[in-house]
C-alpha cells in the first residue's frame, strides 16, 4: 500500500501593497494633472479664492464693528446706571421725552451716592453753546457736573487737572475741555491757563481730557466742555428756583453682579424721596448701560455671523465648481483609470488620487483667498471709519472649511472613478 504523499506547505502570499507608500507619487501626479490644465484649474480655484476672501473680509469688518462698539461702550464707563428726570407732557398729553421735566436734585445724587455698592453718583446737566476764546469761537456740548463725573466716566485730564469739590461748591469759574475743543479754539498752543467764555461768562481752562474718539452714533466725545455744576447753574443757566435741579445722575456701581440690586435700591429711594404713592408712576427713568452694551455686543456678534455666512455661500459655490470639474476629469481619464486597475491598482488608490486633486484645488485656492482677503481687509481699514480686525481663528477656520469642502465635493467623483469596471474603462 502506497504511503500518502506529504502535503505541500502553504505558499505565503505577499500582502497587497498599501496606499501609504504611494502617497508621494500620487501627490506629484496630482500636481502634474492640475498643471496640465492650468486655465481650468485656475478657474476652478477662483470660486474658492473668492469665497475665502469674502469670509475673511466680512469677518474682519464684523469684528471691526464689534470692536468699535465695545470701545464706545467702554468710553461711557463700566457698570454705569443713568438716572434721567421725568418727561414733561403737553396739553394734548404728548410726552416731550426723558429729562424734559426737572425732577432730580443734587440732594438725590448725594443720597444715591450713600447706597451700598455705589462707587460714585454724578449729577449733571448739559446744553449746546457757542464757546469763545479770543477771536475764535466753536459750537460745542457743555456738560455741567461735580468732580464725581470724572470718576463715573473714568475719564481724567491728561494735561492739567480736574476741578475739586471745593471749587464746585464755591462756583469757581474753571473748565476742563476735550481735545476737539482744544484744537478748534487754541490750535497747537497750550490751552492750560487760557480763558474761554460760555454765554458771556469767563472760565479758566485748568485741564484737557485725553482723546476718546467717536461714540455710539458717531458722536464726537472729545467735543465737550466740562464746567462745575454750581457755577453753571448760578452763572450760565440763570439759577433761580430750579438751580438745584439736574437733568441726569450717572451712577457707577462696584460690580456687574450688583447692578440689578442697585437699580432696585435707587428706584425705591427716589420714589420715597419724591413722595410717590403706590399707584403713581415713576417721575424718573433708569437706563442700565451694561445691559445696553450687552445688547449691542450680541447684535454686532449676530451681524458678524451673518456676514461670515454670506461669505460661506461663496465657499459652497466654489465646492460645487470643484465637484463639477472633477467629474469632467473622471470622464476624460476613464481609460487611464482602466489601465491602472488592470495593472493591479487598488480602488482605494484610485479614490485617493482624485481626492488629492480635489483637496489640492481647494487648499491652493484657500491660500490665495487668504492673501486676497487680508489685502482687502487692510484696504478696508483705510476706507472705513474704524479699523478692521483679522482674526487668526477666521484664517484657520477658512483652511479647515476649505479642506472639508475639498473632501466633501471631491468624494463623489473620486468614488465614481474607483467604482469603474476595468474592462468597461479600457473599452471607452
Amino acid at each position: 500500500m502506497n504511503a500518502p504523499l506529504p502535503l505541500a506547505p502553504p505558499v505565503a502570499r505577499a500582502p497587497a501593497p498599501g496606499v501609504a507608500p504611494l502617497l508621494g507619487p500620487m501627490l506629484a501626479e496630482a500636481v502634474a494633472a492640475l498643471a496640465a490644465n492650468r486655465l481650468r484649474s485656475g478657474l476652478t480655484m477662483l470660486g474658492m479664492i473668492i469665497g475665502v476672501a469674502a469670509v475673511i473680509l466680512m469677518l474682519a469688518i464684523g469684528n471691526g464693528v464689534q470692536g468699535q462698539v465695545q470701545r464706545s461702550i467702554a468710553a461711557l464707563g463700566s457698570n454705569l446706571l443713568i438716572v434721567n428726570s421725568g418727561a414733561a407732557r403737553t396739553g394734548g398729553g404728548f410726552s416731550q421725552g426723558a429729562g424734559s421735566r426737572p425732577t432730580l436734585t443734587l440732594d438725590d445724587a448725594e443720597a444715591i451716592a450713600r447706597l451700598p455698592d455705589v462707587i460714585a453718583a454724578a449729577p449733571s446737566s448739559g446744553f449746546t453753546a457757542q464757546v469763545v476764546a479770543g477771536p475764535t469761537n466753536w459750537l460745542t456740548q457743555v456738560t455741567t457736573s461735580t468732580p464725581a463725573w470724572f470718576t463715573v466716566q473714568n475719564w481724567y485730564p491728561e494735561d492739567g487737572r480736574a476741578f475739586s469739590a471745593m471749587e464746585e461748591r464755591q462756583a469757581a469759574r474753571v473748565a476742563v475741555i476735550g481735545q476737539t475743543v482744544a484744537r478748534q479754539l487754541f490750535g497747537a498752543s497750550d490751552p492750560l491757563g487760557e480763558l474761554l467764555r460760555v454765554r458771556g461768562v469767563t472760565f479758566t481752562v485748568i485741564g484737557v481730557l485725553p482723546e476718546r474718539g467717536q461714540g455710539i452714533g458717531g458722536v464726537d466725545r472729545d467735543d465737550v466742555v466740562v464746567l462745575p455744576l454750581t457755577a453753571s447753574l448760578r452763572l450760565v443757566q440763570g439759577g433761580g428756583a430750579f438751580r438745584r435741579f439736574v437733568r441726569t445722575i450717572s451712577v457707577a456701581v462696584a460690580t456687574p453682579e450688583a447692578m440689578p440690586a442697585v437699580e432696585q435700591a435707587i428706584t425705591e429711594l427716589l420714589r420715597r424721596r419724591h413722595g410717590l404713592g403706590p399707584r403713581e408712576e415713576n417721575d424718573f427713568s433708569i437706563t442700565n448701560l451694561t445691559a445696553v452694551g450687552q445688547t449691542f455686543q450680541e447684535t454686532t456678534g449676530a451681524i458678524s455671523l451673518l456676514l461670515g455666512a454670506i461669505g460661506g455661500i461663496s465657499l459652497v459655490v466654489g465646492g460645487i465648481g470643484i465637484m463639477n470639474i472633477m467629474l469632467v476629469s473622471v470622464t476624460e481619464r476613464t481609460r487611464e483609470i482602466g489601465i491602472r486597475m488592470a495593472l493591479g491598482a487598488p480602488r482605494a488608490a484610485i479614490r485617493l488620487q482624485f481626492l488629492l486633486e480635489a483637496l489640492m484645488l481647494s487648499l491652493v485656492g484657500c491660500a490665495l483667498g487668504v492673501l486676497l482677503g487680508t489685502g482687502l481687509s487692510l484696504l478696508a481699514s483705510q476706507l472705513l471709519p474704524f479699523p478692521t480686525i483679522i482674526s487668526p481663528a477666521s484664517v484657520v477656520a477658512a483652511f479647515a472649511i476649505s479642506a472639508a469642502i475639498g473632501i466633501f465635493f471631491g468624494w463623489y467623483p473620486a468614488t465614481r472613478a474607483a467604482r469603474l469596471s476595468p474592462i468597461e474603462a479600457l473599452r471607452s
